[in-house]
């Protein structure tokens, strides 16, 4: 029987992480580097990508590469995938982390539910959902041929519940319907993934609560107040969640979705 530090072991594996220049995308980089992976990152910044990757190669025991890699196109996604793969002579692992959030400035987006636009949402499915279709479809038998194959993609605690509205008053923030039916149908994509691909690739997902990054003070206190554990989530929450699910510890783990939510959704 192989011990802890066996299983979680990931040097010698090949993993692809999108999203890869955000804050989240870091702190699962690291984690796999720190594991001893060898990590392809791919973003929409160019540049923001490649000086992740450059980070990433000096602090851990692994190498990373970034590419730039466009989501939204199907053909780029797919080139860019195969790229990756061919510079790491095959792939072991698939993370999709990237996520269309939106911004203030966008038409459509941050506005009540009347006001939002089909724009908007084509834009949140195309890269939350549809993205993550295309990479499992065209990574699929290299992820099988490796013998542990193994495909994560982010959800959210808004894939799982309905938003707390109240969390929102007073603030510029706001919860577009897009969002949370990307990443229901996200981990609904995850589930059929697991059962498809079965035995060769595992397919799980982890899903975050609200991660603290410099909201307004007023949300902070509700969503706290909400949340059984007393705080919001950090960056580093996720590291244990990827580690497992990426390794030979979550060996016999598929079609899962683990929550990372400090117990919101358990109310």
């Amino acid at each position: 029987m192989r011990s802890i530090a066996e299983l979680m072991d990931l040097h010698g594996r090949r993993a692809v992480v999108t999203g890869g220049a955000g804050h989240v995308g870091r702190v699962i980089g690291a984690t796999l580097i720190e594991l001893g992976a060898t990590v392809t990152l791919l973003d929409l910044d160019a540049s923001a990508v490649r000086a992740r990757a450059r980070e990433l190669s000096r602090s851990g025991s692994g190498e990373a590469l970034g590419l730039a890699c466009d989501l939204t196109d199907e053909a780029e996604t797919r080139g860019t995938l195969r790229t990756a793969v061919k510079a790491m002579g095959g792939v072991d692992i698939l993370i999709h982390n990237a996520a269309y959030v939106g911004n203030l400035s966008r038409p459509g987006w941050s506005v009540p539910f009347e006001q939002q636009t089909v724009e908007g949402w084509d834009a949140a499915l195309r890269v939350n959902l549809t993205a993550a279709f295309v990479m499992a479809q065209e990574t699929h038998k290299a992820l099988g041929a490796s013998g542990h194959g193994s495909i994560v993609l982010i959800g959210s605690i808004y894939g799982v519940s309905a938003p707390d509205f109240r969390l929102y008053e007073g603030t510029a923030m706001a919860n577009p319907a897009a969002y949370a039916a990307s990443k229901g149908g996200l981990l609904q994509l995850m589930r059929y993934l697991a059962t498809w691909l079965a035995p060769r690739v595992r397919v799980n997902a982890i899903s975050p609560g609200g991660l603290l990054r410099g909201q307004p003070s007023s949300f902070q206190q509700r969503y706290v107040e909400r949340t059984p554990l007393g705080r919001m989530g950090t960056e580093e929450d996720v590291k244990g969640a990827v580690a497992y699910l990426a390794s030979d510890l979550s060996a016999y783990v598929t079609g899962h979705n683990l929550m990372v939510d400090g117990g919101w959704t358990a109310w």
